[in-house]
């Protein structure tokens, strides 16, 4: 059979891939002793979101969420992270999905400065979003915070 053959099965995959180009990415909910969430603001687009980014080539999605929320907030989880669930990003492009992970206890050991990728970094009042907070932060929030169902679309 052709799929025992390595080198076929590997030309499948890649095959699989090309077509279908599915991508992946984290974000993570952050939210301190005092109930706030963090948010950072980027360069590029519009609106306040939750930290994260793309899953690289070879990384696993946890270990992308650690540096992701690192590289954009400062924040350093302490013990596990929790996966809360896995979201379809129909605004991104209908193959693009995202890992929720829930960021149970952390430090900051230094505070997030601005940089070419992030305009700002901040924590807010979970019930008190800043304006321009967008709707699938907003919907992944309430689902976390007051046990909403889960919409598998981000």
């Amino acid at each position: 059979m052709l799929l025992d053959r390595p080198l076929f099965r590997r030309l499948f995959h890649l095959g699989a891939l090309a077509s279908r180009g599915m991508t992946l990415g984290v974000r993570g909910i952050a939210i301190d002793p005092q109930g706030r969430v963090a948010l950072v603001r980027h360069t590029y687009v519009g609106g306040w979101h939750l930290p994260g980014g793309g899953v690289e080539r070879g990384e696993t999605a946890h270990d992308a969420m650690v540096r992701e929320i690192r590289e954009e907030t400062g924040i350093v989880p302490q013990g596990p992270l929790r996966l809360q669930g896995l979201y379809r990003n129909v605004v991104a492009a209908p193959r693009d999905h995202v890992a929720l992970f829930v960021v149970s206890s952390f430090t900051i050991p230094k505070p997030k400065q601005p940089d070419r990728e992030i305009a700002a970094c901040a924590f807010f009042p979970a019930d008190a979003l800043p304006e321009g907070t967008t709707r699938g932060t907003r919907a992944r929030l309430d689902e976390v915070r007051l046990g909403r169902p889960s919409d598998p679309n981000w």
